[in-house]
């Protein structure tokens, strides 16, 4: 056990420093030189090597103890991500995005996650009842309809025709009158999918042989369901919850950005706009240390769910 998790934990730093060396050539190697930005195309050779020593790209890129990407990975190792063009701190300004990301992403990823495992037992346990029938094609009407529309429909009826929900944040409001309306349009966004998913999954168990051999002997169907099915069924339900964990700190870029939210997806639309490469690269840093670190979490989750995986052997 030991063994394996030092192997992870070694191959995800190796796949951290990976991701570093490529966000360091692409924001510092292609992007090209960002001091004409900061300064304009006008600016003179004093200013413009102000701005450089300002930024640190008046030192050589690679391959020296004071390097560009030295100093990169020094900043990154101690979450020292300077200012942003702004001048604002960027760890404090990731901080309080991650912070009003998480107040909706995660209400949406538990309400997604209850009512699909629900719905998708009862679902593939009566695959032919008519409610059964009559879920499957409202599954397949949320799929088809584009994660757009249903911010714009629950914007014009929920809010600006009925005005049950305010249409846009306001500094004045309060959380819990701005974040409902994004959180209801998350979670019918996401349900349709999400139900066929755990449907699908449950129906695989459901026809196993030891479900019917439950059945025969007069087991009843919520124990069948809860202590068999769900049980054996975990090992998907685990990964797909484990991986959307790193990802609800990136919030939901669509629903803050017609919102108006001022989240963490909204902060790296705003960087995108800017071309402000180190929030960008502080982002792409840190979502690739939740990543690393949370693959790790399911994969020791699925040794304490199933005894069949030998962690010993990596199987």
């Amino acid at each position: 056990m030991a063994a394996f998790v030092i192997k992870k934990i070694v191959f995800a730093i190796t796949a951290i420093f990976g991701v570093m060396l490529i966000t360091f050539l692409l924001f510092n190697c292609i992007g090209g030189d960002i001091s004409y930005e900061y300064a304009g195309r006008n600016a003179g050779n004093e200013t413009l090597d102000k701005i450089r020593k300002e930024l640190g790209t008046d030192k050589p890129l690679l391959f020296f103890a004071d390097s560009q990407f030295v100093n990169h990975i020094k900043n990154a190792a101690t979450f020292n991500f300077g200012l942003s063009r702004d001048r604002e701190d960027i760890g404090r300004k990731i901080r309080q995005g991650a912070k009003i990301s998480l107040a909706l992403t995660i209400p949406i990823l538990l309400g997604t996650f209850v009512i699909s495992i629900a719905a998708g037992l009862i679902m593939a346990y009566r695959e032919k009842n008519l409610l059964s029938r009559i879920g499957n094609w409202l599954c397949i009407v949320g799929m088809s309809i584009p994660f757009l529309s249903f911010i714009l429909l629950g914007q014009y009826y929920l809010a600006y025709k009925w005005k049950l929900f305010p249409v846009y944040f306001w500094p004045d409001l309060s959380p819990f009158q701005y974040l409902p309306l994004p959180i209801i349009i998350g979670i019918a966004a996401g349900a349709g999918f999400n139900i066929r998913f755990y449907k699908t999954i449950f129906r695989n168990e459901i026809e196993s042989e030891y479900v019917r051999f439950a059945m025969a002997r007069g087991v009843g169907p919520a124990r069948i369901l809860f202590k068999h099915v769900l049980k054996n069924a975990m090992m998907p339900i685990i990964t797909r919850l484990v991986f959307s964990i790193p990802f609800l700190f990136m919030g939901s870029v669509l629903l803050e950005k017609f919102f108006g939210i001022p989240g963490l997806g909204s902060i790296v639309i705003d960087a995108l706009s800017a071309r402000d490469y180190k929030v960008l690269n502080a982002v792409v840093f840190l979502s690739a240390i939740l990543v690393a670190v949370f693959t790790v979490i399911a994969d020791i989750c699925y040794a304490a769910l199933d005894p069949r995986v030998n962690l010993e052997q990596g199987n």
